[in-house]
């Protein structure tokens, strides 16, 4: 079990490797001058010159990624092209919120999404299972920023209510914080529901299908156990799987819905940077993202063998 996470830990390097190159180089083809942006349209030559000169852009491309390089594998990630602050606290004090949000949309949608998806591989093509087949695939179909735009308008128009501005730390103040991200989680966690609905009753009925399950059965077992003990532990593999790779999305898809609800978290910062062309932000905080997207899959792997102890890991 050690081996085989040193070596999930191991190949980091290379996946965190390309996702740097590929992040660093797009960032220096984008048309536009950085500083031009920075200083504004009034701005001298001689200003122009020196700000490039400052941020390391004068130099060549290459060099440029070795110097960003260098830093990172010592935790540095640089300094604020517009606010001179270091990256990476500044990364973790936004990624706080997204996570926040992210864990509190995920557990949202497994509270709705799994018993909807047992419910309907049990009762397959019944009215029931064609309810919860359409609710899923409404869920998977309607953008988060559509939702969330109509989910706003229809509480102000009826019943008058706005959500939150701003956060307040779930210590602070938990009711005031369950209110400000309670709507925000909603909308992130009802794509989620929807894919893990679709998984869950499709493991279910494959599931229900095998011959250890028959066998059950004809030992008369109730079929409550049947369901939860046997069907269900077997059927959460695949689920646990989509389960992950959704939270990954979650966690660098947070943009759109942070800025209409006002958040302040990780998705803003990086839209933010990109309207304001701040590089060093961009960069390190799509690095760090794809860090946490490979811790994610890595703790979901080590799941597997919880759930089947046939899977082993040497």
């Amino acid at each position: 079990m050690y081996a085989y996470i040193l070596r999930r830990l191991l190949m980091l390097i290379p996946v965190l490797f390309g996702v740097s190159v590929v992040i660093f180089f797009t960032l220096r083809i984008i048309p536009g001058d950085v500083a031009q942006t920075i200083l504004g349209t009034d701005a001298t030559e001689e200003a122009l010159a020196q700000l490039r000169k400052d941020f390391g852009l004068d130099r060549p491309v290459l060099e440029q990624y070795i110097t960003w390089m260098s830093g990172v594998l010592v935790g540095d990630f640089g300094e604020s092209m517009r606010t001179g602050r270091e990256v990476l606290p500044d990364i973790l004090s936004r990624f706080k919120i997204t996570f926040e949000l992210t864990m509190l949309s995920a557990i949202l949608s497994w509270i709705i999404a799994i018993p909807l998806g047992i419910i309907a591989g049990i009762k397959r093509n019944t009215k029931t299972d064609f309810t919860v087949r359409i609710i899923s695939l409404l869920g998977v179909s309607i953008p988060n920023f559509a939702l969330a735009t109509v989910l706003i308008l229809v509480l102000a128009l009826t019943f008058s209510y706005s959500p939150p501005v701003g956060y307040v730390g779930f210590f602070e103040d938990p009711i005031k914080n369950l209110q400000i991200l309670l709507l925000p989680s909603i909308v992130l966690g009802t794509a989620m529901a929807g894919a893990v609905m679709r998984m869950t009753r499709s493991s279910i009925l494959e599931i229900l299908r095998q011959d250890f399950i028959r066998t059950i059965r004809a030992k008369g077992a109730k079929e409550r156990l049947v369901i939860f003990n046997h069907a269900l532990r077997n059927a959460m593999i695949p689920i646990l799987t989509i389960i992950g790779m959704q939270i990954g999305v979650l966690l660098g898809g947070t943009v759109i819905i942070e800025q209409i609800f006002s958040l302040p978290g990780l998705g803003q910062l990086v839209l933010t940077s990109i309207n304001q062309r701040d590089f060093t932000v961009i960069q390190g905080a799509i690095l760090f993202i794809a860090f946490v997207f490979v811790l994610v899959n890595l703790l979901v792997d080590l799941l597997y063998s919880y759930l089947d102890p046939r899977i082993t890991y040497k």
